[in-house]
């Protein structure tokens, strides 16, 4: 068996099977294109993800990941199924407990949660790529564009259950930046600068990497071009190994 689908609180999730197992995991939490059917996903329909699917698998991993409620802006029940997800998977497949996770755009905003709430016990590593860190700087840049953010305050008011002239109150006392700093988890961050969001993301990224590295945190950062994103896969997996000597 490749892979299944399965249904969590009627969402669909799903988990694609290596040929030869490493015995480690990976969860995937993707960004606001992301979708589980009942017998599909973004990652096996997206000819990019599809690749990236087909390498991790080829070292052995174990992959999964979740529809997640579709556009949830990293919201608390978003996050509340992504560790139920991660429980499931635990208790009925065979790998080891410390995951490694890899999150995509809007998935940021779980990722950096997930890593608060679960600790270093139960991840083990973690690749943002092309991240939001953070809600209210993402709302902020999307001013400039009228259209795009009245379809993102749209969003956000479901996902956050507010009323739409209170999104933009309720979005700023969201806070998901904080980092472990005890015992951290090593993260890579890989930013594809493909159109001037991800240039605006990465100035960002800038000042939130001057004070990870203050703290000595396990961080690193890379930026590429769009026609050099097919590395992405080997950066990735190089990432991942370097962290799963210790078990």
């Amino acid at each position: 068996m490749e892979s299944r689908n399965f249904q969590l609180d009627t969402e669909w999730n799903m988990i694609h099977y290596p040929e030869k197992p490493s015995g480690f995991g990976i969860l995937v939490i993707g960004d606001e294109r992301n979708y589980v059917h009942a017998e599909s996903s973004f990652w096996t329909q997206n000819e990019g993800k599809s690749a990236l699917l087909k390498q991790f698998k080829e070292e052995g991993y174990t992959i999964f990941y979740s529809n997640l409620y579709g556009k949830n802006w990293g919201n608390d029940k978003a996050v509340h199924l992504a560790r139920r997800l991660y429980e499931h998977i635990i208790r009925t497949e065979i790998i080891n407990g410390k995951i490694h996770v890899i999150a995509e755009g809007m998935g940021a905003l779980i990722a950096l949660r997930l890593m608060n709430e679960m600790g270093p016990s139960q991840i083990r590593t973690c690749v943002l790529i092309n991240p939001i860190v953070s809600l209210p700087h993402h709302l902020e840049l999307e001013k400039e564009h009228k259209f795009f953010y009245k379809k993102l305050l749209k969003e956000l008011s479901v996902s956050y259950d507010a009323e739409m002239k209170q999104v933009e109150a309720k979005i700023k006392q969201v806070n998901t930046n904080a980092l472990i700093e005890n015992d951290p988890i090593p993260i890579k961050v890989i930013q594809i600068l493909s159109d001037r969001r991800a240039y605006k993301q990465a100035n960002l990224l800038k000042s939130l990497t001057v004070n990870w590295r203050e703290k000595e945190l396990p961080f690193s950062i890379c930026y590429i071009l769009p026609e050099k994103r097919q590395g992405i896969g080997g950066q990735i997996v190089n990432f991942l190994k370097q962290n799963e000597r210790f078990l």
